[in-house]
């Protein structure tokens, strides 16, 4: 049995998109930039913050300046409107219990800013005790670099073969692989089954019940 299952966040154990999305788009408007709606945040989230306005700006139009510009004022607004929009998934608050029940510890690896991470877990999961949960720290390089999760997971003497981690995007399959761990994909998220199976997920799960069973059987 697995001693740990971590998660990645957004798309995985929330939905976020209208959230970031609105408080981007905030970012790009007030830098005279075009918007975008909200279908192309599933593809521009998954790598982190600067990647995120670095792709909402566009390759063609990105400086430095513009840059600074977005991103100041997303910081601001997604400060204070992370939780307008953002719900937890179907099920997931019950799966969560049944792998605590079942002997299982949780944790929560991110690509998110940090500093968000305790707010929109502690309303979306507020019964729900995480051995940790990380967003994207200043020491370690973003996902799919390994640094985090062997961080997270050293932190507490548990070994490369008692962990999974499950998400919802090709940069989580990856995370797994560098990292040499399980892995689990879901389908509810931004990015969808295809993506998972040809980044090379070996089991994607289409509900938080199907998800559940996989891990408990692990």
């Amino acid at each position: 049995m697995i001693k740990i299952a971590v998660f990645d966040l957004d798309g995985t154990l929330v939905n976020s998109l209208t959230d970031l999305a609105l408080s981007v788009n905030k970012g790009l408007k007030a830098a005279g930039l075009p918007e975008h709606p909200l279908s192309a945040y599933n593809r521009f989230v998954g790598n982190g913050r600067a990647k995120l306005i670095e792709r909402a700006i566009g390759a063609e139009r990105l400086t430095d300046a513009l840059f600074d510009a977005v991103i100041s004022v997303f910081d601001r607004e997604y400060r204070l409107h992370c939780n307008d929009n953002t719900a937890a998934y179907d099920g997931c608050a019950e799966m969560l219990e049944a792998l605590t029940k079942n002997g299982i510890a949780t944790a929560v690896l991110s690509n998110k800013p940090d500093e968000f991470m305790g707010e929109i877990l502690g309303r979306l999961y507020p019964n729900h005790r995480f051995l940790e949960a990380w967003g994207q720290k200043p020491q370690y390089k973003c996902k799919p670099d390994k640094e985090a999760l062997h961080a997270m997971l050293g932190l507490h003497h548990i070994p490369l073969d008692g962990c999974v981690y499950i998400g919802d995007s090709d940069v989580d399959v990856l995370t797994a692989k560098n990292s040499g761990v399980k892995m689990a994909g879901v389908s509810w998220g931004f990015r969808g089954r295809k993506e998972l199976l040809d980044t090379g997920a070996p089991f994607v799960a289409d509900t938080a019940a199907e998800l559940t069973e996989y891990l408990l059987s692990l």
